[in-house]
């Protein structure tokens, strides 16, 4: 029995709907609906009714995911009592991006000190195409990055997502109006790293706006960009999770604008290929830090996968 296909089951019966199932595990629906398929044709039941909209479980389909969720926190709890964490004294090389570096990650590290003391982390932090680029080469072990890496060999994770706020200093001398992209852009607007998500984003948000009028400032550092915008020299679209304590000590404030900035999704992407067997387990540590960073703030910092609430 295929236990991905009972992963995938599990998470229909919790989502109802293909569609929102193929998303969370970054796959296609056909390929959903072949694996409930292969599940019902080998247990000979059928386990959901299919609606317009959504799907329920059949009398069936609840008796088996009773068994499945079962089957399914064995396999998590046989793997981890099958590795030995205090003798584990590998390398696992971790990239992430920057917006998650200035949020969770210390809290991650502090996590896989304690479980896994010998454990030896190696660090980078990239954009998610380079990072991607690297994890398929085999550079990386884990990304923790804005989007999923489809090769084979990779695994994922979803992290939720961080929403993402327009700020400025109050040095501006902005006050509590709701602005036009146009009126923004009025401001030097300081940017992610060329090739980031977020970069991708604002060049989308204003490519409608004359280019003569839009001056788009590219910084690779997020500690710089957060100072430059503290400094009053532009304005800037960020995670709010990065900069609390900046907003705590009124030294950037948060602006209206008319156009909402999508949500950064947060993913981790590991190597599943066995050449390091820590690798998904590294990974549902990010994942737990990830969860317990949104549930401490609040889904205007941060949100769990599947809030419904993302951009």
């Amino acid at each position: 029995m295929n236990l991905r296909f009972l992963e995938t089951f599990v998470l229909l019966a919790e989502l109802r709907n293909f569609r929102m199932t193929a998303e969370r595990l970054y796959t296609t629906q056909a390929a959903v609906s072949s694996r409930i398929a292969t599940l019902e044709q080998e247990f000979g039941v059928r386990l959901f009714d299919r609606g317009v909209r959504e799907v329920t479980l059949t009398a069936d389909g609840a008796k088996a995911l009773v068994h499945a969720e079962r089957m399914l926190r064995l396999m998590r709890e046989m793997r981890e009592d099958m590795l030995d964490k205090q003798a584990y004294a590998g390398v696992i090389r971790i990239g992430a991006i920057e917006s998650i570096v200035h949020s969770w990650f210390p809290d991650f590290l502090a996590l896989l000190q304690q479980r896994y003391p010998r454990l030896q982390v190696e660090i980078a932090c990239d954009t998610t195409l380079h990072m991607s680029e690297q994890l398929v080469k085999g550079q990386l072990d884990l990304s923790l990055q804005a989007k999923p890496v489809t090769a084979a060999g990779v695994g994922h994770l979803s992290l939720g997502e961080f929403p993402m706020a327009w700020v400025g200093s109050p040095k501006l001398g902005i006050g509590d109006e709701t602005l036009s992209l146009a009126e923004l852009a009025a401001f030097p607007i300081m940017c992610f790293a060329r090739g980031s998500e977020p970069y991708a984003v604002i060049e989308q948000l204003f490519s409608t706006e004359s280019s003569a009028s839009v001056h788009l400032n590219c910084i690779a550092s997020v500690a710089t960009m957060i100072r430059v915008v503290c400094d009053g020299l532009g304005v800037a679209a960020v995670p709010p999770a990065i900069i609390q304590r900046e907003l705590a000590e009124q030294r950037l404030r948060l602006l209206r604008v008319d156009r909402e900035f999508p949500s950064l999704p947060l993913v981790a992407c590991f190597r599943n290929d066995h050449q390091n067997p820590l690798t998904e387990v590294v990974a549902r540590a990010a994942e737990e830090t990830a969860a317990a960073f949104a549930l401490n703030h609040g889904q205007a910092v941060a949100r769990l996968p599947g809030s419904g609430l993302g951009g």
